[in-house]
């Protein structure tokens, strides 16, 4: 016969009271099944409901009209970040499904939170430790759902596709954040601002022994406290830990020839990666890559395994981050020069331990011509060159401020996203500041994630008085987000926005001039100007076609003359070098 209490929770509930079933659906499977991305939601929502510990909140839309959540594992149960912070604990963010086909980390993520609330040992290091989970960046790719795309991977039986919604593939999208995915990440990221980053993946190319790879944030682009952190305690410990759990890792390979016994090169990860995003705030990223051929199950393993030891190694070392991470952003802060561009340093070289396979050649039954496969009856264990130092190629000195015209709303709508402290100037001002004009660049001939990206890009500095209206921003370059901003609003960076076409309309001439009107106003421009006469005839004897070309020579005078407009070509973002007051 019922009690009396349990008949009450009957007739309140319909059933009696009792725990979910928090077995994920990785586990109920054969070990190649990973979860949709409604059983993660429902799951996560399960293990909301089972815990005071976890809350499961919906963030800002995604491309696909999903909420992006994010699920925060607190033992003290506080989940306030600014609190959080003050209790001087660390924020490790953990984002699965930004690529869904590579899903392991979605279903040991599930397990990882589970186990690390119901077994004691692991509960403790929670004390000082703060889980952000991100269950699957990439909703829309997640619910495109099919067995094929991954056309070399050995599992699961079925994942989702690479493209988001609108079919951009969101880790190239962290800096220019075309989709609603990406703003609303960058809401997530500056509100609970981590202290690490793990953007869980799989990796394709050459075929080897290890499950795991991993790319670190690359230390030479990182504030050199937190690169040292990172080079000699974190990662030697994170290799040492998933050595004895015999998931041996490796860089990710990224050979310098056709097969790894050739080497390998780390990864430059620029701001439209994820960590190369986190790195512009000072956040180490991790992007650990498992290897497409092993099983399904190993890459889940060794998945779990390794956040597992990234949590113990936070734990222990939690003061040791927040020392670095607190020098870091107040030398960001008072940095004068910023590293724009990156090239490999080819003298500086390190020999890694590496389990490979024999890599050997037949006949194609497809072409009939010569085709690489390996041997895994042949393994092999020996030492690779590991190439894993970037020298930089440009370096900037950074101005007082940028003054961002107004007009330009898709950059400033950016720089909002991105925690940057703006002020508007209070009436119109005329200021003299540093432009730049944009004297050449390289554009590609194919679309790239929705755009057509500029490189090589050349400037003329001007100093030059300007216009500028109630309204217009002033950025100061005195703030944690400093080298955000100066590898956005300094053309020549590799992700800036005017590589990123924002700013092309500048690029086009708006006003012309028609030949037979202009030549007498040009034949008068050159006869008050004597000295521009002769620059014409020197470039005349130096390029046989502008001899005898008529336009071309028209031009030349309008391109010198009052007539042409200042606009073209010029960049809007002026550098205020002198830190004069403004009215604001």
């Amino acid at each position: 016969m019922l009690s009396t209490l349990l008949l009450a929770a009957v007739l309140t509930t319909g059933v009696p009271d009792k725990k979910p079933d928090l077995k994920t659906p990785y586990e109920k499977g054969t070990g190649n099944q990973t979860a949709t991305y409604n059983e993660a939601i429902d799951w996560y929502t399960k293990f909301d409901d089972a815990y005071d510990e976890v809350k499961m909140i919906p963030y800002g839309m995604t491309d696909v009209g999903q909420p992006l959540h994010l699920v925060v594992v607190s033992t003290d149960k506080d989940f306030d970040p600014e609190s959080i912070h003050k209790k001087n604990k660390r924020v490790l963010l953990i984002q699965n499904g930004i690529h869904p086909g590579e899903p392991e980390g979605i279903d040991a993520t599930m397990m990882l939170a589970r186990n690390y609330l119901q077994d004691t040992k692991l509960r403790k290091q929670l004390d000082n430790v703060v889980l952000a989970i991100i269950p699957i960046y990439n909703i829309g790719g997640a619910l495109n759902r099919n067995s094929y795309t991954r056309t070399n991977q050995n599992g699961p039986e079925s994942y989702g596709f690479r493209g988001n919604a609108r079919n951009y593939d969101l880790n190239r999208d962290y800096i220019k954040a075309d989709s609603r995915n990406a703003q609303t990440f960058h809401a997530i990221f500056h509100e609970w601002d981590p202290d690490i980053f793990f953007d869980n993946h799989t990796s394709n190319g050459a075929d080897y022994q290890h499950v795991m790879t991993l790319i670190p944030t690359q230390h030479n682009k990182l504030n050199p406290s937190l690169a040292s952190y990172l080079t000699q305690t974190m990662a030697p410990a994170l290799y040492e830990e998933m050595k004895k759990d015999k998931f041996p890792m490796v860089p990710y390979m990224s050979t310098v020839g056709e097969t790894p016994e050739s080497g390998t090169v780390a990864f430059l990860e620029s701001p439209r990666y994820s960590t190369g995003y986190a790195a512009l705030h000072n956040t180490i990223g991790f992007m650990p890559e498992t290897h497409m051929l092993k099983p399904f199950d190993q890459r889940v393993k060794s998945t779990y395994k390794l956040m597992e030891h990234l949590i113990e190694t936070i734990h222990r070392d939690s003061e040791k981050i927040a020392t670095a991470r607190a020098k870091a952003k107040q030398q960001t802060v008072t940095q004068q020069e910023f590293a724009l561009s990156w090239e490999l340093d080819t003298t500086q070289v390190e020999q890694i331990p590496f389990l490979g396979y024999g890599a050997k050649h037949k006949p194609s039954e497809v072409s009939g011509q010569e085709r690489l496969y390996y041997d895994r009856k042949s393994p092999w264990s020996s030492t690779i060159p590991y190439y894993n130092t970037f020298k930089p190629t440009i370096t900037v000195q950074k101005p007082v401020a940028y003054i961002i015209p107004q007009a330009w709303h898709e950059v400033i709508d950016r720089l909002m996203l991105n925690d940057v402290k703006l002020q508007r100037l209070g009436r119109d001002t005329t200021l003299t500041l540093d432009t730049y004009y944009i004297t050449d660049y390289k554009t590609g001939q194919h679309p790239y994630e929705g755009h057509y990206l500029h490189s090589d890009v050349q400037l003329r500095t001007q100093e030059m008085l300007r216009q500028f209206f109630k309204g217009d921003y002033v950025v100061y370059l005195n703030q944690e987000a400093n080298r955000f901003l100066m590898e956005t609003l300094e053309p020549q960076a590799t992700d800036s926005y005017f590589n990123w076409n924002f700013f092309d309309s500048i690029l086009m001439q708006k006003e012309y001039f028609s030949s037979y009107v202009f030549e007498d106003l040009a034949a008068e421009i050159l006869k008050n100007n004597p000295d521009l006469l002769q620059r014409l005839e020197e470039e005349k004897k130096k390029d046989p076609k502008l001899a005898k070309n008529a336009r071309a020579q028209l031009d030349f005078v309008y391109h010198n003359s009052p007539h042409y407009e200042y606009t073209h070509m010029m960049y809007p973002i002026g550098r205020l070098m002198q830190d004069i007051k403004l009215p604001l």
